[in-house]
């Protein structure tokens, strides 16, 4: 196999920064999804209960904290690869549109997406996380949306 040639590395970079804006402007929607309703009552996909209670099970004593996330210790640590590319790879097959996609998560869920408050993970992470930070109200403190 060959190295890429320059152009074909500006062309990558190219790519790159669309994938970038993507994921920035789909993160963008989410947070204003939250600030116009209560997270417990947002519905991420079709699948919700089910990704969640996969979640619970597959991750079990390994289950990461949801309120603020360990990047390394939660997502980089071998055993975590691991466990999350197993996860992942159940939602393939048109399951879960676009799940290994880029996505940014929010490491503290009480914030919203600054530069120091994101990681990169895939979308399934992305969801997955998020429905369990709904299920558990976590994202109701973004709801700017006054009861009546």
């Amino acid at each position: 196999m060959s190295l890429p040639s320059a152009d074909e590395l500006e062309q990558l970079q190219e790519i790159e920064k669309q994938w970038a804006v993507k994921a920035m402007h789909h993160a963008e929607t989410y947070f204003s999804l939250l600030e116009a309703m209560d997270g417990s009552k947002l519905k991420l996909t079709k699948i919700d209960d089910e990704i969640y209670v996969d979640f619970m099970s597959t991750f079990g004593p390994d289950l990461p904290r949801i309120d603020i996330l360990d990047e390394d210790k939660d997502f980089k640590s071998p055993e975590m690869k691991e466990k999350w590319r197993t996860f992942i790879n159940r939602y393939e097959g048109g399951k879960v549109a676009d799940y290994n996609f880029g996505s940014l998560l929010r490491i503290d869920a009480s914030k919203g997406y600054t530069e120091t408050n994101t990681m990169f993970v895939t979308r399934m992470q992305f969801l997955t996380i998020e429905i369990a930070r709904n299920k558990a109200g976590l994202n109701s403190v973004h709801c700017k949306r006054q009861a009546k």
